[in-house]
């Protein structure tokens, strides 16, 4: 193990699996060295169909703050280009920048922009790049309301060569008199909604998919082989019941919603702490954060039929989880895992391989955090040299030193 900023960096499994045996073949983790600033936060991860890692984040800058993305291609890291610069960048541990990348080589990262000068009043804004990050277009704003409300929490999905889907959790009703709504048949809630964006800057109809949704929790979005669009994020009832939902789009059209399982999580406020969703073939995996019944759990749940439908999930924390999941297909059949759990006064980033149908059986440490902070909200990609997981981490010495500096660690294991 290796020790970076208070972090702890494991290449072992954890003996804390039901069977005491660690797994024969743990991910080998080693820390990378990307081209970040002084206190950058908050990484985005990005594999495209060429096998490049595209890494986005935010650092603070003479301006305000920036949203920057860097390219990491042949094991090679190219310089970090500035996507955006401005004091008026919307900076939120839980609702960040991230970056994806068209199938025809166009490059696409999202930011929130303050739309005014009221608290969580902010827009989506979306840059494209035609010549890898060197020069940005005029960003682009996928809801078209044009209200003073909250716009955020984005998931972009490549879905042809050139179009991708963005989707966000949007806030023209939430909060507002009927009078005051665009559309006076929707609740006083937050919605869910997606408009395709095409890599010439042309923007398709802003769609309305749910209109009563979990107000401040990420999205997730994925597709599977057969072109079966699935968006998961959670879901609310009048009743506060803030359950995981998946919304599909089958044959170009979106049908109602379906909960992944009924945990029955009844909860007055939001816990920021959305799902994250991965498919390959006909199989799609989603994980999950739940405090049902006041037991903090990460669960895992298979579908074997396109996200039709979805197995009964699986437990895989230890009893200590805070959550904050991503997952990713390995095969068909199998799936990676990480989420954030205390053990004792440490917060461990955790890693799982979990055969379809079956529960998690060697649990790994990715890293632990003794610094002061959070790791926040762990991202993972993978290219086909090996799976890389990147994270917010806090400066160690923060307790000693106000001028400590965070800082973005990003990890690799070869597969």
């Amino acid at each position: 193990m290796r020790l970076l900023n208070g972090t702890l960096i494991y290449s072992a499994c954890v003996f804390v699996a039901a069977s005491g045996v660690a797994t024969a073949e743990p991910l080998n983790f080693r820390l990378l060295d990307p081209p970040i600033g002084l206190n950058a936060q908050e990484p985005g991860l990005f594999a495209t169909g060429d096998g490049r890692l595209l890494l986005s984040w935010t650092e603070p800058s003479i301006d305000g703050f920036a949203v920057k993305m860097a390219t990491l291609s042949d094991a090679e890291w190219g310089n970090a280009h500035s996507v955006t610069q401005s004091d008026k960048i919307f900076v939120n541990w839980a609702d960040f920048p991230s970056i994806a990348a068209f199938a025809d080589g166009t490059f696409a990262v999202q930011w929130l922009q303050e739309s005014d000068q009221r608290s969580y009043n902010y827009d989506v804004n979306i840059a494209l790049s035609k010549d890898d990050g060197f020069t940005w277009s005029k960003p682009l704003t996928p809801h078209q309301d044009g209200t003073q409300s909250q716009h955020g929490f984005v998931s972009m999905l490549p879905i042809t060569d050139t179009t991708l889907l963005s989707v966000w959790l949007d806030g023209r009703a939430y909060g507002k008199d009927i009078l005051d709504r665009t559309d006076e048949s929707l609740p006083d809630a937050m919605q869910l909604r997606t408009t395709e964006i095409r890599s010439d800057g042309v923007l398709v109809k802003d769609t309305l998919l749910d209109e009563q949704t979990c107000t401040c929790c990420q999205t997730s979005a994925t597709a599977t082989a057969d072109g079966t669009v699935l968006i998961a994020y959670r879901d609310k009832t009048d009743a506060d019941i803030r359950d995981i939902a998946v919304v599909r789009k089958v044959d170009g059209a979106w049908l109602p919603s379906n909960i992944v399982y009924p945990d029955g999580w009844e909860i007055s406020g939001c816990p920021v702490n959305g799902p994250a969703i991965d498919a390959m073939g006909q199989t799609a995996v989603v994980a999950w954060f739940t405090g049902a019944n006041d037991v903090s759990a990460v669960k895992v749940a298979f579908s074997r039929d396109n996200g039709a439908n979805f197995d009964a999930p699986k437990r895989i924390d230890f009893g200590e989880a805070v959550g904050r999941v991503d997952v990713m297909m390995l095969t068909e059949s199998s799936a990676l895992v990480t989420w954030v759990e205390w053990q004792k006064d440490d917060e461990v980033i955790f890693a799982c391989k979990l055969d379809l149908g079956a529960p998690c059986e060697d649990p790994q440490i990715v890293a632990v955090n003794s610094g002061d902070g959070s790791v926040n909200f762990p991202r993972m990609a993978r290219t086909p040299e090996g799976i890389y997981i990147a994270w917010t981490q806090p400066a160690a010495e923060a307790n000693f030193d106000p001028n400590a500096e965070s800082t973005i660690s990003l990890a690799f294991a070869p597969l």
